[in-house]
């Protein structure tokens, strides 16, 4: 009869002990929550040169991109464009046309939540540019007014032209639905080195805008509509904390 209870005690403790385990079993599995990773190429386009094309006189261009996710936060990348542009002045007009490429690298700086894939993005690129300058006009600076200034209708051409710089880019890239992303971007650019024909500066350089006499600096932005096509998935185990 003493026994009895000394089983009864046991089986209880036993009892308790299991219950308690498989409740910490089932919160860390409740906790323990797999997130699958993407990993591809994704390949886009720039929309705001093609929608320039239509609305600005003496202006066409197109851009194309495409990057490879290396690790879970960073990005190699790269783009390649084409653009013509018409500069006129009042002392001067030229046209510029020429291709462009940039290789560089994405970090991904925003934590993504569960089944999530946007990105906030903090890039450089190299960048490098062929193109030629066409001088249409120009006029001969004078500051005697008894002698109005001359302005010469003297096409000249100058070719094998190119361009060197470094950009800083901020974006911003949004899955809208499965695999397709719009983005955009604006980036901080640097000249490094430029070849200009005798005595005529380069008003615009492809790929890197507008150019400055003061200053080694151009500015610029991309809208882009980019897709995913994946090559492999990970997956990655985060923890949840319960309340």
């Amino acid at each position: 009869m003493k026994i009895a209870p000394i089983l009864l005690c046991c089986i209880s403790i036993f009892c308790g002990t299991h219950a308690s385990v498989a409740q910490n079993n089932k919160e860390n599995a409740t906790d323990t929550v797999p997130k699958i990773e993407k990993y591809g190429i994704r390949v886009g386009a720039d929309l705001a040169k093609p929608l320039r094309t239509l609305i600005e006189d003496g202006y066409s261009g197109f851009e194309v991109m495409g990057d490879f996710r290396v690790t879970k936060k960073f990005y190699a990348a790269v783009e390649l464009g084409n653009e013509s542009k018409d500069w006129v002045e009042p002392y001067v007009s030229s046209k510029t046309n020429g291709s462009y490429a940039k290789i560089g690298f994405d970090y991904n700086a925003y934590e993504n939540w569960l089944g999530m894939e946007n990105a906030i993005t903090l890039g450089l690129r190299y960048g490098f540019s062929t193109f030629k300058q066409e001088l249409l006009s120009y006029r001969i600076y004078t500051d005697n007014p008894a002698f109005p200034a001359e302005t010469i209708n003297d096409p000249q051409e100058f070719s094998g032209l190119n361009a060197h710089w470094a950009e800083f880019i901020l974006g911003i890239k949004t899955e809208i639905v499965n695999n397709l992303y719009l983005s955009i971007n604006v980036q901080l650019k640097r000249k490094i080195s430029e070849t200009e024909p005798d005595n005529f500066a380069n008003l615009y350089i492809p790929g890197f805008n507008r150019t400055y006499d003061y200053s080694e600096f151009g500015v610029g932005y991309v809208y882009s509509v980019s897709y995913l096509i994946p090559i492999f998935k990970k997956k990655e185990v985060s923890q949840e904390k319960s309340e």
